[in-house]
């Protein structure tokens, strides 16, 4: 008998990114968004203590020049030797925010829909009313298209006798 050979260890499915600010590992599936993984670092800083904001995450290995992920970048591992980390302060600028500072996304929620001059809500009743006669009207045309495929046979019969 054939003994059973130890299946090979599959690389992990996480990335491992270093906080600059505070020190902590962060980890990540692969695939993440760098915009993502940046918010996420960034909302979980202890802000009491005036520790910077990350501004991108970059790969970097000692030796080598950085290799930094753009907001829209999937971060992902490089190899042996190399790390991801933080940076604090951007050689350049981000969606015009000068630098050295630090970006953070902001959310907003709408509370509700407007027509374009904010005067008064875009969801009227008569929009809510031409709804509904469109579901009607739509109905009706599948009710009619219903009887005239039920009755098709009889037309053709009829028109076949006839001539």
């Amino acid at each position: 008998m054939a003994e059973a050979k130890p299946a090979p260890r599959s690389p992990p499915s996480f990335l491992e990114v270093i906080c600059k600010s505070s020190g902590k590992t962060r980890r990540f599936a692969v695939g993440t968004d760098a915009r993502f993984a940046v918010s996420l670092i960034n909302g979980r800083l202890d802000r009491g203590r005036g520790k910077p904001l990350a501004s991108y995450i970059e790969a970097f290995k000692e030796g080598e020049e950085p290799v930094a992920f753009g907001p829209n970048s999937v971060l992902v591992d490089y190899g042996p030797g190399w790390k991801l980390q933080t940076a604090i302060e951007p050689d350049f600028t981000y969606a015009g925010v000068p630098k050295g500072v630090g970006v953070r996304p902001v959310t907003t929620r709408i509370s509700t829909v407007t027509s374009p001059d904010s005067s008064h809500p875009a969801i009227s009743f008569s929009y809510i009313g031409k709804i509904i006669l469109a579901f009607i009207l739509i109905f009706v045309l599948g009710a009619f298209l219903t009887l005239a495929l039920e009755n098709l046979p009889r037309l053709i019969l009829f028109v076949k006798s006839s001539m």
